[in-house]
């Protein structure tokens, strides 16, 4: 036990981190040991990271994983020392949950061939044999945002407030919702904002932009905002909750998280999100099986509605979500900006 806590202590010391679990006997074959290492956000972030580890709670809850544990990280800059400290552990499997470890976590696998890495919201361009890409249909989502906007809008007026069209998912989300609200309703004006001329360093970080362009779309006669692209987002989403207009999150519970951060008055309506928890669930039971699955696309889903809007809307809502998940209704937006 002596062992076990300072291999802990020593793992907070050099890596950085905010929270560990003691070291299980991972380099025993007959222990399935996985790991997860998140980004900034840190684990209760109400999204990707929580979903993410959630579905291995859960996996190990049905004996199909032995071991878990988890390293919030502090800064950007420990994101591959947190990754190769569970990679020194004997860790089978090493889950990174966020964009921003994209690069990191390839260099590692890159490193590490006899492990297995998944990055959940990270794809795969160089096609490592140990690396697991899954992406979420952000088209698909903001299509499903852009919908439900539409029916939502009574000025006929609606908008989108998105981190850089320079990032593909960021356009995929946001072109999605312009796709979304043209489905529904050709007469809707639909304005779409994107932080193209911002710096890098306040990449999805921009509270103060993206707050101050919601303002304008709503001084423009929005009445429904989307949002996306981490903080940069959640200050659009403030600017909505101030002017008491509905909104439209993405990537989290936007409203509970909003929340929690002290804005009682938030007006979100719903949040668009992928089910990261039972795609990391299946990927357990296939990597255990031995089989080292191909990159993964997670279905997309949404937080309740109910008792915010009439059952005839939610309805119409799943119909939509139904037809974009069985290939019924096509986004038509293409996968990058041209």
């Amino acid at each position: 036990m002596r062992i076990k806590l300072t291999f802990c202590i020593l793992a907070i010391v050099l890596s950085g981190v905010s929270a560990c679990t003691q070291s299980p006997e991972c380099f025993r074959e007959d222990v399935f040991c996985v790991a997860l290492v998140t980004d900034t956000r840190g684990l209760h972030d109400f999204g990707l990271n929580q979903d993410t580890w959630t579905g291995l709670q859960r996996s190990k809850a049905e004996g199909v994983v032995g071991e878990v544990a988890y390293i919030e990280s502090v800064d950007a800059r420990d994101y591959e020392k947190n990754i190769t400290f569970f990679v020194n552990a004997g860790y089978d499997v090493i889950v990174t949950s966020g964009i921003g470890l994209h690069d990191a976590t390839l260099r590692i696998a890159d490193l590490h061939p006899d492990s297995v890495f998944i990055g959940m919201n990270q794809t795969d361009e160089d096609s490592l044999p140990n690396f697991i890409s899954v992406t979420f249909p952000e088209d698909q989502m903001g299509f499903f945002a852009g919908a439900l906007a539409a029916r939502l809008t009574r000025t006929m007026i609606i908008g989108a407030v998105c981190e850089t069209s320079g990032i593909a998912s960021m356009w995929r989300y946001c072109e999605g919702f312009r796709a979304g609200a043209g489905y529904v309703d050709e007469s809707v004006e639909v304005f779409v904002v994107y932080r193209d001329d911002g710096s890098r360093e306040k990449l999805f970080l921009d509270e103060e932009w993206g707050f101050e362009n919601a303002q304008g779309l709503i001084q423009d006669g929005a009445d429904v905002i989307f949002a996306a692209g981490g903080e940069t987002g959640a200050g659009a989403l403030r600017a909505a909750a101030e002017a008491q207009v509905n909104a439209i999150g993405a990537e989290r519970d936007q409203r509970t998280a909003l929340t929690t951060l002290g804005d009682q008055s938030s007006s979100v309506v719903t949040s668009v999100l992928g089910r990261a928890s039972s795609t990391v669930q299946e990927l357990m039971r296939r990597i255990k099986n031995g089989n080292l699955t191909d990159a993964q696309m997670s279905p997309i889903g949404y937080v309740s509605l109910e008792s915010i809007v009439l059952k005839s809307l939610i309805d119409e809502m799943n119909a939509i979500l139904s037809g974009l998940i069985s290939g019924e209704i096509k986004t038509g937006v293409l996968n990058e900006k041209p």
